[in-house]
């Protein structure tokens, strides 16, 4: 039985899962669908006698049995590829129907998915995810998603500091003067700074929280993997994707009604990994501004060696289900 890894040609995260995986011999099929239909045949059927579609997948150098998938790490696959005019309708119709089709078909993978793509998206919605960790328990910054400017002013003048943290509700921008797409970081606005643009489309205001630090839980099934990340430069301390050198990283423990509210959204999500932002105040209060299914995990050093072992113990199927709190 094979565990099937879904991603793109390069990414660094996927490649210690896959180490670990090997070291231990058990075998591993990466396929990136991007690579459909340019150097990816698929055949599968099914009929009235079928539970389940047979058949496989056809790489440049390896085969795969849909029906020999144990498991499935679905990390960051790049777009479907096509020698078609991407502006045309052509090309928009080959990638629908590559969507439906193989992307369909290994939904349909009755395995252990980490994570399955419909939960992900589930879950990669930011005013649902908001909702259902605040109906968990979590604490979570006070937040407004309008389009009136008046109504976002209006927010901002109530906060202490007439200060907000604006938020993209999306992961990325539209592509740049290079045709790639670019991150939108956290930013400070003050009250003054809120002008008609707000009307053009949604915005996410959340409440400014004065932290300590911040903190990136990582969960595998029921174990938690935290650290404290410390922050010494001020873009950082705003957005620490800005700025990865800048921190330093501390292991920590997880409050234990922290830890049970995100195990039960886990739950409410049907999710095997998520990794969780938090904000933890001058007092101790750890809030929850970030619920991301698919998120990174690699770069806290401290931590990549058990979250590894972890990821690849479920892949396996060798987790043994230990409530496990770093």
């Amino acid at each position: 039985m094979t565990v099937l890894v879904l991603t793109g040609p390069k990414d660094a995260t996927a490649d210690l899962v896959i180490a670990e995986l090997n070291e231990r011999g058990v075998p591993v099929h990466r396929l990136d669908p991007g690579d459909f239909p340019e150097s990816l045949i698929m055949a599968a059927r099914i009929g009235p006698q079928q539970s389940a579609w047979g058949g496989g997948l056809r790489g440049e150098h390896r085969d795969l049995d849909l029906g020999h998938v144990r498991s499935v790490y679905y990390r960051r696959p790049t777009e479907y590829r096509f020698h078609l005019d991407p502006s045309g309708q052509d090309a928009e119709w080959a990638a629908a129907e590559a969507r439906a089709g193989l992307g369909g078909l290994l939904t349909t993978l009755e395995c252990t998915w980490l994570n399955h793509p419909r939960r992900n998206a589930a879950a990669g919605v930011k005013p649902v995810a908001l909702a259902t960790a605040a109906r968990c328990g979590l604490a979570i910054p006070e937040t407004l998603i309008t389009n009136d400017p008046a109504e976002a002013k209006a927010f901002l003048e109530k906060l202490p500091g007439r200060v907000a943290a604006y938020k993209a509700l999306g992961t990325q921008a539209p592509s740049g003067i290079d045709g790639e797409p670019y991150a939108l970081w956290t930013t400070k606005v003050h009250a003054s700074e809120i002008t008609d643009a707000v009307s053009l489309t949604a915005h996410q205001f959340q409440e400014w929280i004065p932290k300590a630090y911040d903190i990136r839980l990582t969960v595998v099934a029921d174990q938690l993997f935290a650290a404290k990340i410390h922050s010494s430069s001020e873009a950082a301390r705003i957005d620490i994707r800005t700025d990865y050198d800048s921190h330093t990283y501390e292991p920590c423990d997880v409050p234990y009604k922290v830890a049970a509210c995100v195990r039960k959204l886990m739950g409410v999500f049907d999710l095997h990994y998520a990794a969780r932002d938090f904000l933890v105040s001058h007092g101790g209060d750890w809030h929850l501004i970030d619920v991301n299914p698919n998120g990174q995990w690699a770069f806290v050093p401290e931590l990549r060696t058990p979250i590894t072992h972890a990821l690849a113990d479920l892949l396996e199927g060798t987790h043994d289900h230990r409530r496990t709190v770093r």
